[in-house]
């Protein structure tokens, strides 16, 4: 079982993915980590990305890739895995193609004003790093941590990101739904509920 997980920031795809990891052992697979891992390895693709995330640039998809490929390379091609922050173009997708055979491409379908709700709603404690949720922060929280909230957080900025996600990887959607792959399912319920929700759409 080779999964893809599309949706937009704040959908809660790396939540859902680790929970429906956490149950049946498929592998998460998250770029972010991959890059973060990459980076303190100080390979030699983790110094290409370093200096491409210390000016700010945006990793090239030729750069994603390679980091993609080198990691799928380390495991049997058989491997189950759910990916999640990749692909993010088409070029990323048709790369993707060569290196494992994606059984679906589960897109969470989550309301605008859900995901602005929840990602400017997010803080992290600017001395532990902790992050939470003022909807749902723990009580002792407010009384240890110093939550701050990120400036691309604030809701104007949250629906930029949310612009620039639809026009850069609606047409992944589009590629995957051209192929048979695409599954689309709520993902405004709880990371559990959402997860079997996942588990079901992927296992028919």
């Amino acid at each position: 079982m080779q999964i893809v997980l599309l949706g937009p920031p704040g959908a809660g795809k790396g939540t859902v993915a680790t929970v429906l990891a956490g149950r049946t052992g498929i592998r998460h697979i998250s770029t972010g980590d991959l890059f973060r891992a990459a980076v303190k390895q100080r390979s030699p693709l983790g110094c290409r990305v370093a200096a491409l995330l210390q000016s700010g640039t945006l990793v090239p998809d030729s750069l994603t890739i390679a980091v993609v490929r080198e990691h799928l390379r380390t495991m049997p091609r058989e491997s189950a895995f759910i990916l999640d922050g990749f692909p993010r173009t088409v070029p990323q997708a048709e790369a993707l193609a060569d290196l494992a055979d994606i059984r679906a491409a589960v897109e969470l379908i989550v309301p605008e004003p859900e995901v602005v709700r929840r990602l400017s709603g997010r803080r992290t404690c600017s001395a532990c790093g902790a992050t939470f949720n003022v909807a749902s922060m723990p009580a002792n929280a407010a009384r240890f941590c110093s939550p701050v909230q990120r400036e691309d957080d604030d809701p104007t900025a949250v629906r930029r990101r949310l612009h620039a996600y639809r026009a850069q990887t609606t047409p992944v959607v589009e590629y995957y739904r051209a192929a048979g792959l695409l599954r689309r399912i709520d993902g405004t319920a709880t990371p559990p509920a959402v997860a079997d929700r996942l588990y079901a759409a992927v296992s028919g």
